[in-house]
C-alpha cells in the first residue's frame, strides 16, 4: 500500500476539540511491552464491552435459510434481492451481488448501508450516488457481496429509528441497539459463507456513516472479519449521536463510563483498519484514537497496517475516497 505512510501521519496542529485519549497500553501491573501482554489485556477490554453491549441473542445457531425475491443482472453482476429471518419471527431483506462468471476462493465483502431512506438499494447500486455503491462497485472486482437492512428500516423504503429502537428494547430492555447490529451483520457473514465459491478467509466489512459504525464493532468482536473500512461514522463516542438509544444509549455519556473507542481499535489490531473522515463525523479530531491504536498494532510487527485519510470535503465519499476505500479492500483481500 504506497500510501500507508501518508495516512499514518498527522498535521502540526489538530482541532481545538480534539480528545485526550489515555494509552492502551497502560495497565495496573505497568506499561505493556509485548503481543503476550496486549491479548491479556485485550480479553479483559473484549469481556467489559460484551457485557456493557448485553446482547439479547448469546448464540446465533446455523446461518437462516434464505428466498430470493428478486433477480437482475448488471455490468457483469447477479444481483439478488433475498429474504430471511434474521432472528425468530423478524424477517430482513439483504442484497447479494456476485460476477456472473463465478470463481473459486473468491474474497467476500459485507457492506453497511448509510441513513438514507433507501437503504440496501445504495450499496447494491440501485439507488443514490454511485460513490456509496460499494457492493456493486466490488462484485465488479471478484467479490461476493452482502449488503442487509439495517433494524432501524421497518422496509427497505423508510426509516424509523426511534420506533424501532423502542420495539427492540421493549423486548430486550438490558440489551443495547448496537448489539442488535453487531448480531444482524454476524448473520450476514453466517448467510455469505453459504455463497459457493467464498473464501472465508477474505472477508472485509465497509460502511459510510451509520455503517462506518457497525463495521467497527464487527471488526472488533467477529473474528472472521479481516479488513475494515470505516468512513465518516464518528470514531470516538464524543464525534456523533452514539448516545443515541438505537446505538449505545445515554449511559456512555456518564462520567462512570470511561470507555471510548480507541479500545475497540485495540481489539481489532492487528487487521487492516482504515479510517476515512471529511472533517466532519471524522478527520484531524481523530487522530489520537489512530495513535494510540498505532501502539498497540505495532506490538505486531514493524508494519501496522491502520490509519486515517482525511479527504476534508466534509459528510461525503468523494470520487478519491471512494477509491481507496475500494483499493484497502481489494489490496489487503484479493
Amino acid at each position: 500500500m504506497d500510501w500507508l505512510a501518508e495516512i499514518q501521519t498527522s498535521p502540526d496542529e489538530l482541532p481545538a476539540n480534539t480528545p485526550m485519549v489515555g494509552s492502551l497500553l497502560e495497565s495496573s501491573r505497568g506499561m505493556i511491552k509485548t503481543q503476550r501482554q496486549w491479548e491479556s489485556r485485550k480479553r479483559e477490554i473484549r469481556r467489559r464491552w460484551l457485557r456493557y453491549l448485553s446482547p439479547a441473542i448469546k448464540n446465533r445457531g446455523a446461518a437462516p435459510a434464505y428466498k430470493v425475491i428478486q433477480e437482475d443482472t448488471t455490468d457483469g453482476i447477479v444481483r439478488q434481492l433475498i429474504r430471511y429471518e434474521v432472528e425468530p419471527g423478524e424477517v430482513v431483506d439483504a442484497y447479494l451481488l456476485r460476477p456472473i462468471v463465478s470463481v473459486d476462493n473468491a474474497p467476500g465483502v459485507v457492506v453497511f448501508h448509510s441513513t438514507v431512506n433507501h437503504s440496501i438499494r445504495q450499496p447494491a447500486g440501485i439507488e443514490g450516488v454511485k460513490e456509496k455503491a460499494f457492493g456493486l462497485a466490488l462484485a465488479k472486482q471478484g467479490f461476493i457481496a452482502i449488503c442487509p437492512r439495517n433494524y432501524l428500516w421497518p422496509n427497505n423504503d423508510i426509516i424509523k429509528a426511534q420506533e424501532m429502537a423502542d420495539r427492540y428494547h421493549a423486548k430486550n430492555p438490558s440489551s443495547t441497539g448496537m448489539s442488535k447490529m453487531l448480531y444482524d451483520g454476524q448473520v450476514a457473514i453466517d448467510i455469505l459463507e453459504m455463497q459457493p465459491g467464498l473464501d472465508k478467509e477474505r472477508i472485509g466489512v465497509i460502511g459510510h456513516s451509520l455503517g462506518a459504525k457497525e463495521v467497527i464493532y464487527m471488526g472488533a468482536f467477529d473474528d472472521r472479519v479481516k479488513v475494515i473500512v470505516s468512513s465518516e461514522g464518528g470514531v470516538s463516542t464524543t464525534f456523533s449521536n452514539w448516545y443515541a438509544p438505537w446505538y449505545l444509549g445515554d449511559a456512555i455519556r456518564n462520567e462512570q463510563f470511561p470507555h471510548d473507542h480507541e479500545e475497540l481499535l485495540g481489539l481489532i489490531a492487528p487487521k487492516p483498519f482504515l479510517l476515512v473522515g471529511g472533517d466532519s463525523a471524522d478527520g484531524d479530531q481523530s487522530w489520537p484514537i489512530i495513535h494510540r491504536a498505532l501502539e498497540v498494532y505495532r506490538l505486531y510487527g514493524k508494519t501496522a497496517h491502520i490509519g486515517l485519510y482525511n479527504h476534508r470535503q466534509g459528510h461525503a465519499v468523494p470520487v478519491e475516497a471512494e477509491q481507496r476505500m475500494l483499493q484497502w479492500l481489494v489490496h489487503y483481500l484479493k
